[in-house]
């Protein structure tokens, strides 16, 4: 296989899951009694340009269907830090009402809701049938395709580039990483700017956030790889900004690099020394993820399995996507782990990819009082158990994974 970016011969081992199905493939009544398709869940390292990525197997029309099922909306920690970013981008940027912005995977309608709701002018592009139409009945005007060069020469030859392009979370869900951020390059104005979020590859080593590994997610991403990748494609990084979300995440900015003119802040050298200090471009870095990622999943068979020993009842909490990597790894079916609730409709009375356990409403787990709740989305776990509070009322105690097995109260705090 060669690098996505690159096109170097890759050899570098970085994590081997196995295989499983895609994970937004939840399965309905009828899929249960159909094939349930799996690919190898494999990740490896460019050794000239430092990129981690899947080996190829899945194509993304397979993975982003028209039912994909992933809904930003459901989690009011990311509503309000979507809202807070829209306000932050209105106040360094000097967005008016003359402005236009593009949201790349606008999803729902999430973030753009709140550039709308300020009377600024925007548009948002996203594949999937599902997620737009949710959006369009905000009233948010939606380009249902995929993103890259040729989606943008036609908004720049309509004149709708760019004041500001926002990427949130889907730089890593593109097989063809160069042609996709070329399109950024094409659509802004000048001046314009673009930010990318994404979660930070040094985190997921680091905290053992293996579970954020799966087939939507091509690319897993540092500075040090996405210089090299925007510099061959007209796009030069201004700042950066560390968050908290999904356990570790870079805000980049990037302007074109021909006609931008903002100077570089010292946050990027850092980030960049950062990243060169841990080891990043080294083989070492790449090499103690796949024990870390199997403790895991050892402990958390060992607790489920001792749990059922001792008569305890156990559910979860979250159909995420993390989920399905760490229950089909760990080969969990629903003899262990009886029902998934999740707040999301599209997902209620389905089934787990792979796994096929049920997925079901939250009245399911109020009526059944599960002695420990599994929060799968382990990054929203304090969200999570404020919203479950009352499981306390039977002592309930919630439980996460990652990065290490967890038993707590339920009390946020």
């Amino acid at each position: 296989m060669k690098c996505r970016h690159c096109g170097s011969a890759l050899h570098l081992p970085f994590l081997d899951l196995g295989s499983a199905p895609p994970s937004n493939a939840y399965l309905s009544e009828a899929g249960l009694r159909a094939p349930e398709l799996w690919f190898p869940l494999r990740l490896l390292v460019c050794e000239a340009c430092w990129l981690v990525q899947t080996e190829d197997h899945a194509g993304r029309e397979a993975l982003f269907t028209d039912d994909y099922a992933y809904f930003s909306s459901f989690s009011s920690s990311w509503l309000a830090h979507a809202q807070a970013y829209v306000q932050s981008m209105v106040e360094r940027l000097g967005l008016t009402e003359r402005s236009h912005v593009v949201e790349v995977a606008a999803n729902d309608g999430y973030l753009l809701q709140y550039v709308q709701a300020l009377g600024i002018g925007c548009v948002g592009v996203e594949p999937t049938r599902s997620t737009a139409a949710a959006a369009r009945a905000k009233g948010i005007e939606i380009i249902e395709r995929f993103f890259g060069v040729a989606l943008a020469d036609e908004l720049a030859r309509a004149g709708r580039q760019a004041d500001l392009i926002a990427a949130n979370n889907v730089l890593a869900h593109v097989p063809d990483i160069n042609d996709f951020v070329a399109g950024f390059t094409r659509l802004l104005k000048p001046q314009g700017v673009a930010t990318f979020e994404f979660p930070h590859l040094l985190r997921l080593v680091r905290q053992n956030q293996f579970d954020t590994v799966y087939h939507e997610h091509y690319s897993y991403l540092s500075l040090t790889a996405l210089e090299s990748v925007f510099a061959r494609n007209g796009l030069a990084v201004f700042d950066v900004q560390e968050l908290p979300t999904h356990g570790g995440s870079l805000r980049l900015f990037a302007q074109r690099a021909d006609l931008g003119q903002r100077p570089i802040t010292g946050a990027v050298a850092r980030l960049r020394d950062m990243e060169r200090a841990a080891g990043m471009q080294t083989n070492v870095f790449y090499q103690g993820l796949q024990a870390a990622a199997e403790r895991v999943k050892d402990d958390l068979v060992a607790f489920l399995i001792d749990a059922k020993r001792q008569g305890l009842r156990v559910g979860a909490y979250g159909a995420a996507a993390k989920g399905n990597t760490l229950l089909n790894f760990a080969g969990v079916r629903p003899d262990l782990l009886p029902y998934v609730v999740d707040k999301n409709p599209a997902k209620q009375g389905k089934f787990m990819p792979g796994s096929r356990i049920p997925i079901v409403d939250e009245a399911h787990m109020r009526a059944h009082q599960p002695d420990r709740v599994l929060i799968l989305p382990w990054n929203l776990h304090e969200e999570v158990m404020a919203q479950l509070a009352y499981v306390r009322g039977w002592d309930g105690q919630f439980v996460t994974a990652v990065p290490t097995l967890r038993v707590s109260a339920g009390d946020p705090s």
